[in-house]
């Protein structure tokens, strides 16, 4: 594997030039602060993201985000841009999990009010809400009902009663995205899908109460419903099993055609097809039914909480005012206008472990908002903060419109679960108030706060480059693990 070298152009930004040696058919530019670049070159992050850059039909420059660390073909953290017309679409630029997401829920209620019964409700909760590998959902769906799920997304939710109009408001494309197929879809995928909606799964997916601890920005703030001292819940998932089969299918659909299209990468993991050929068209459609899975579950799980709040305290979700703030999709390739070089051009925008961060007035940002910009959700690790944030204009200009999507692994599972045991983890938890409930040791172990980056170095990256502003800091009180 050759050695890059990243150049640095300004604060906390570097950048790797095309030349003879590296293939590369854009330049690459990273966003990071030292500290954080020192992390990514002590994994494959900038190899796989120069390799990204050499893609046939990239355009513009290649981004890592300052939470950037290795994944499979294109770095989590990742940013592509393919033309639209001569440019490829990869199944890895998306990922495994598509459309893993976080949607934040406001309430009114404050940390006092619900410390009492904190046990109560985390405990509530993960009653509730199914989690862990292989977990199923409480809705058994016929393949007709799965089949309107992959069309609908949040719509068929709230037709269905788990929820309301005003959800499918405040979600990314409303939670439905149009032009999703389920006869795109694999028997497998299906079967994998299935019997999982309306579930966490496990990794790094959580069910999180967090208190307000900041406000950086007034008016943004008050716009989303957020208070200092008020309690929100955040939810982590995405589309379960069926987003993974998509995706394995895809891959392999993308490998063997790449010898027909004639496709040269660096990496075979980079697997890709034509964007407008019938390889892209048929995975674009299985992925866009995998993003309306993905929306569909995370209303399903809010509905719950919402059952769940109403139970413990004891008073409606309306009394306890717990709106929908805002959803945002983590893993996604969709088309968008772009100014590349001067000219805007229709491009297919990958974005891996990267979330949309558009400023005011694009009309893809929903109508409560466009006067003020997209609400961004940064989580951190259960026992660090997280973070609310506005996209801003200098997104368009350096990263296609995205900013980080977390905190960015720093250490592997396999080597967390070495380090560290479930007493260990869930006493440095509750040394800082916050109470857990997981389903299995590894679940808990893999996801110790030690394995993660530092949130708000991620986050202040963001906010000086004028990617994506600060509006609230959140900290945990409550969380439920897979």
């Amino acid at each position: 594997m050759q050695t890059l070298t990243p150049k640095k152009v300004g604060d906390m930004e570097y950048i790797i030039e095309p030349d003879s040696t590296n293939h590369m058919k854009v330049p690459l530019r990273i966003f990071a602060n030292e500290t954080l670049l020192n992390k990514m070159t002590t994994d494959r992050t900038i190899w796989q993201a120069a390799n990204v850059a050499s893609i046939p039909g990239i355009v513009g420059h290649a981004v890592v985000l300052p939470d950037g660390h290795e994944g499979y073909g294109f770095p989590v953290g990742g940013v592509a841009a393919m033309d639209a017309e001569e440019g490829m679409i990869s199944p890895g630029g998306v990922g495994y999990d598509i459309n893993c997401g976080v949607r934040l829920i406001r309430t009114n209620l404050t940390e006092e009010e619900i410390r009492p019964k904190l046990k109560d409700i985390v405990t509530d909760l993960f009653n509730t809400i199914p989690s862990g590998v292989g977990s199923k959902g409480a809705v058994r769906l016929s393949p007709s009902q799965l089949d309107e799920v992959l069309v609908k997304g949040v719509q068929w939710a709230v037709d269905n009663g788990y929820g309301t109009a005003d959800d499918a408001d405040v979600c990314e494309e409303s939670g439905q995205i149009k032009d999703a197929d389920p006869n795109k879809v694999s028997d497998k995928a299906r079967k994998r899908g299935a019997p999982q909606l309306g579930s966490l799964g496990s990794g790094n997916h959580f069910l999180e109460i967090q208190r307000v601890a900041e406000i950086h920005d007034e008016e943004a703030a008050k716009r989303m419903g957020i208070k200092k001292g008020n309690i929100t819940i955040l939810i982590h998932c995405g589309s379960r099993g069926f987003g993974h089969q998509v995706c394995s299918d895809y891959l392999r659909i993308s490998e063997s055609a790449s010898k027909k299209y004639h496709i040269e990468l660096a990496d075979r993991e980079l697997a890709c097809v034509p964007n407008s050929s019938e390889e892209g068209e048929s995975y674009r459609k299985a992925m866009f039914a995998a993003l309306n899975f993905a929306w569909s579950n995370r209303q399903m799980i809010t509905h719950w909480t919402r059952k769940s709040f109403s139970r413990v305290f004891k008073q409606t979700e309306s009394d306890l005012e717990m709106n929908l703030v805002y959803d945002v999709a983590h893993n996604i390739a969709k088309i968008e206008k772009h100014k590349i070089n001067g000219r805007e051009r229709s491009v297919v925008i990958h974005r891996k472990g990267a979330t949309r961060a558009f400023p005011a007035n694009r009309q893809e940002i929903p109508n409560k908002y466009r006067d003020l910009g997209q609400p961004v959700f940064i989580p951190g690790s259960m026992g660090t903060a997280s973070w609310i944030l506005l996209g801003q204009p200098n997104s368009m200009n350096l990263t296609f419109g995205s900013t980080a999507h977390g905190a960015g692994r720093m250490m592997s599972r396999s080597k967390a679960r070495r380090n560290y045991t479930e007493a260990e983890v869930k006493k440095s938890l509750s040394d800082k108030g916050i109470f857990v409930k997981a389903r299995t040791r590894d679940g808990l172990v893999e996801e110790t706060p030690q394995a993660y980056k530092d949130v708000d170095a991620v986050v202040h990256v963001s906010h000086e480059l004028g990617i994506a502003t600060k509006v609230a800091k959140l900290v945990p009180i409550g969380v439920i693990k897979g």
